[in-house]
């Protein structure tokens, strides 16, 4: 089985998404850019795992640097992971994939950005609780 890890950032009250993007999208300030920037960082050279909207909004110039993997709600997560053996496996992009991932990821990278505003997906800290249940 893969090392599988999720990185993520949430504003101040556990805010993750508003209409399809991320709350703060565009924010430039330094804390968000900086938060980007070290995402496509951690994630270079490893596996990113994600709904196709996440992966399709990977920029060019990080698509050489990883290897990109298109799932979808059918899939089982034992059998998208086992492609990947020996390899560190991101899972990125959403609650949807968190919640079905969750009992496989044994590392979580979150990152709480300074933004209080609306939001329509929010983090569950279930998601903390399922985790590190990878079979051998």
């Amino acid at each position: 089985m893969p090392d599988v890890r999720s990185m993520c950032a949430t504003g101040l009250s556990g805010q993750m998404g508003l209409n399809g993007v991320l709350p703060w999208e565009g924010d430039q300030r330094p804390e968000f850019t900086a938060d980007v920037a070290r995402f496509f960082e951690l994630t270079q050279g490893h596996v990113l795992i994600a709904g196709q909207k996440t992966i399709e909004a990977i920029p060019d110039f990080a698509r050489r640097d990883r290897t990109l993997f298109i799932i979808r709600r059918d899939m089982e997560p034992e059998k998208v992971l086992a492609q990947f053996s020996d390899r560190v496996v991101f899972i990125g992009g959403g609650p949807v994939a968190w919640g079905a991932y969750a009992p496989f990821i044994r590392h979580w990278d979150i990152n709480r950005l300074p933004y209080d505003g609306p939001a329509d997906r929010w983090f569950d800290p279930a998601w903390l609780s399922a985790g590190g249940a990878q079979k051998p």
